[in-house]
């Protein structure tokens, strides 16, 4: 899913739809032109899409053989997945190298909290949930706060029941499914949200949750300044492997890890007989 834009500066973005439907020539096609008109892509997407659209990515930049096709599934759910997205929409509009711009994905993945009020646990499998919560998701009524990024935590919703949040001013985006709950709201509160902002729920939210009775939310940094800060602040090296800068110890584009150096062997002590 795209959000909408955050400012006037944000890139827009382009949806790569129905990969594994349509015919792979127009699928390659599209990414020529995605190349060709930028330069570089970086594909955002959620480890909860098909299989069979993973395949056809990599396929795609296998068949084009080329090191400036990014491919980043980072482990959030779908609505954490957008709003990152945007966040690099935002960044893009900055002087960052492309190096750079992917690799701040990492980077912004650990200032995003995403969870969901859930009307049911007994088909979660990202978060831990133990037998007394799954016994209580058979009751009618029982809602659960959940949180899987970035440390997974679960309560069961009630005036008193809190959720760890961050310890940094942020806004919280709220995607509604098939259910109400005004606690949301309070959640919003403890966490000291700046405010809260509402978008349709995307299309992956379902299966990753595993119930269309929820209300997703995420808690992030909205001021481009503040990203900016955050990215530049982070020490830049170059790819030994394809040149480019990044941040971080791997290579968005190439995959590449910096390479392990043996120590060098110590010096034997040079041994003089006393004259």
């Amino acid at each position: 899913m795209a959000l909408p834009i955050q400012d006037e500066r944000t890139m827009p973005a382009v949806v790569l739809r129905d990969l594994d439907q349509r015919p792979l020539e127009q699928t390659l096609a599209e990414f020529v032109a995605l190349i060709e008109q930028h330069g570089h892509v970086i594909v955002v997407y959620s480890d909860a899409v098909p299989e069979a659209v993973v395949r056809r990515l990599h396929t795609l930049r296998s068949l084009l053989e080329s090191d400036r096709i990014a491919l980043f599934r980072p482990d959030l759910p779908p609505l954490g997945i957008a709003v990152l997205a945007r966040q690099l929409r935002q960044l893009a509009s900055c002087d960052l190298s492309p190096g750079v711009l992917a690799s701040a994905g990492r980077l912004l993945t650990h200032y995003i909290h995403s969870g969901a009020v859930l009307g049911s646990v007994a088909k979660l499998d990202r978060v831990p949930v133990g037998l007394k919560a799954h016994a209580k998701s058979w009751m009618p009524g029982t809602q659960f706060g959940v949180v899987a990024h970035p440390e997974p935590q679960l309560v069961r919703v009630a005036p008193e029941a809190v959720l760890n949040g961050p310890e940094f001013g942020t806004w919280m985006l709220v995607a509604k499914g098939q259910l109400q709950s005004d606690w949301i709201g309070g959640l919003a509160k403890a966490w000291g949200a700046h405010g809260l902002r509402e978008t349709p729920l995307p299309a992956e939210s379902s299966v990753w949750w595993g119930t269309g009775r929820m209300i997703e939310f995420t808690s992030y940094l909205a001021d481009l300044s503040v990203l900016y800060q955050l990215v530049t602040s982070v020490r830049q090296t170059s790819c030994h492997w394809c040149g480019i800068d990044v941040i971080g110890d791997r290579c968005v584009f190439c995959s590449a890890t910096p390479p392990d150096y043996d120590p060098p062997a110590p010096r034997a002590l040079e041994q003089r007989t006393p004259a």
